[in-house]
């Protein structure tokens, strides 16, 4: 049973990917702000991390960067989420090692489709 780590400092989006994904068999994680993220990701080595932005203390871009440049989580994939929906922010988003960059409002549909296809990359 695949582990995703939340990454999100809204409880509202936390509980609306809960449940979407348990329902699909999939463990949660969640940390409410870029530290928690960092932490959990070291703590819980999840298959995948689905990262906001805008959080407290230090954000998405921020955590991403510390998460993908560790050697202990740097294979851990992981896909923004964010209303932040410039072209620049995307770019910023991969070059800080995310593999994908969702605009929030996401359905259930779309975010499961992304992380079977990066997981099943994974297997490979």
């Amino acid at each position: 049973m695949p582990t995703i780590l939340v990454a999100d400092d809204s409880n509202t989006q936390v509980q609306a990917y809960t449940n979407m994904l348990e329902k699909h068999g999939f463990q949660i994680v969640v940390a409410n702000n870029g530290e928690a993220a960092v932490a959990a990701a070291i703590e819980h080595k999840p298959d995948l991390i689905l990262m906001d932005i805008v959080m407290p203390g230090i954000d998405g871009f921020q955590a991403t960067r510390k998460i993908t440049r560790n050697p202990d989580t740097a294979n851990i994939p992981i896909v923004m989420i964010s209303t932040k929906g410039q072209q620049t922010d995307k770019i910023w988003g991969l070059r800080q090692g995310a593999k994908d960059y969702l605009i929030k409002p996401v359905t259930e549909t779309t975010l499961l489709a992304k992380i079977k296809s990066i997981l099943h990359q994974g297997e490979k």
